[in-house]
């Protein structure tokens, strides 16, 4: 594993990993930041000069900073590499000496083409982690092709069931195929860590965005190979599950309930003064509820709109019905469980101060991950890795440099 003096200014639990990060945009840099998060070594390589795309993207402010990158950068070191020249690739393979996971998310053959393919990389280090992540796949007949986050989606079963039955298949309003990916390859990356405590070698872990989507789709394939049942869009209901809806509030707001077991909805019923609910034959088990759903959900709107949010959601809770506020990002700032958790830390930025973002999670007990510090500008660490990791002399690094080869 790799050791540097670094490594005493990291906490977490992946605080004696060293990674080295290719590739752009979500797909495989949020792998990337999943494992800076809790401790690992990050070294994120960048073309020389313009950098990964999420500098720019996201929603910004007046002066044009991204406000995606402070977030998917964080925790990294960031150095600037032009991988398609052959200095730049000799730069890779000594980094490849002392890295416990290369992570990379070009298209299938173009670490081969650059001569960065796994066998050449394994004969330098045999204890090497290579990650990829792609839209199909290193195999296969689709693996050549482009792949997005939207294909996979699509691809994987996502799309087809998200959304309105009355509309166009829809999208879930976040980069949710990804996202999936990355948490698959960063899943992966340790798995392959754990065998490599065993075996003594590295392996590959072969992410593809459409199988990390069709990982969750719970049992659709089995449905229809049995049953020959599709699943629908179906909008804000769980089909065949009652009450699980969103209901409207006297102020005019919405609450979430979900009190589909018999027990809780018995507990619904006595709260809302209607113990007969819970003996009535189209009610009294979870698939008499869930084909009367439509009428049931009727019921229960029109008491939910007879008292405030505050009240509807107090009652509930304090008779055991689950029940859940439909929360934007001010909700979320505001709400004292999330405080009271540090769900979400202010982070120093150079630019914009103090700025917020989500904190590290899963949380660990004894070697929790933590939010160090926000992406790093293109190239900050060249210094690092170019002087006190490779030695390079200063004419060397002043020579690439003007080359555009760092």
């Amino acid at each position: 594993m790799a050791q540097s003096s670094a490594a005493a200014n990291r906490e977490g639990p992946l605080s004696d990993l060293r990674v080295l990060e290719m590739g752009q945009l979500l797909a495989g840099p949020f792998c990337g930041q999943l494992l800076a998060d809790f401790g690992a070594e990050v070294i994120k390589c960048e073309q020389p000069g313009t950098g990964d795309p999420m500098r720019q993207w996201g929603r910004e402010k007046p002066h044009g900073k991204s406000l995606w990158w402070p977030v998917v950068g964080r925790n990294k070191k960031c150095i600037t590499l032009n991988l398609r020249t052959p200095e730049g690739q000799d730069i890779v393979r000594r980094l490849v000496e002392t890295t416990d996971i290369l992570l990379e998310n070009f298209r299938p053959g173009t670490m081969e083409r650059w001569n960065l393919g796994y066998e050449e990389l394994k004969a330098i280090n045999p204890r090497l982690i290579m990650v990829r992540v792609t839209g199909y796949g290193q195999t296969g007949p689709y693996a050549p092709r482009a792949g997005y986050g939207a294909i996979g989606e699509a691809m994987g079963g996502l799309r087809y069931v998200v959304g309105d039955p009355g509309t166009q298949p829809s999208r879930m309003g976040i980069s949710i195929g990804d996202e999936l990916a990355a948490m698959h390859a960063c899943m992966g990356a340790l798995m392959a860590i754990h065998a490599r405590e065993r075996t003594g070698t590295g392996q590959v872990v072969d992410s593809a965005i459409y199988e990390s989507v069709l990982n969750m789709m719970e049992s659709l394939i089995t449905e229809f190979d049995v049953a020959g049942y599709v699943r629908e869009r179906t909008g804000a209901i769980l089909p065949n599950v009652s009450p699980s809806n969103v209901f409207e509030t006297a102020d005019g707001k919405l609450l979430l309930i979900a009190a589909n077991q018999d027990t809780v909805f018995k507990r619904l019923a006595d709260v809302m003064g209607r113990p007969d609910l819970a003996d009535d034959k189209r009610y009294a088990t979870h698939a008499a509820r869930g084909a009367h759903m439509a009428e049931l959900d009727a019921l229960i709107n029109e008491w939910t709109k007879t008292l405030n949010l505050s009240n509807l959601e107090k009652l509930l809770n304090d008779n055991g019905v689950p029940c859940g506020l439909i929360y934007k990002a001010a909700d979320m700032l505001e709400d004292e469980h999330f405080k009271s958790r540090n769900a979400i830390v202010d982070v120093d930025h150079a630019q914009f101060g103090k700025i917020k973002m989500q904190n590290v999670a899963p949380k660990l007990s004894d070697t929790p991950g933590s939010v160090r510090h926000v992406g790093a500008e293109l190239g900050e660490h060249n210094d690092y890795v170019y002087k006190e990791l490779l030695n390079f002399a200063d004419p060397v690094r002043d020579d690439y440099l003007k080359r555009g080869i760092i």
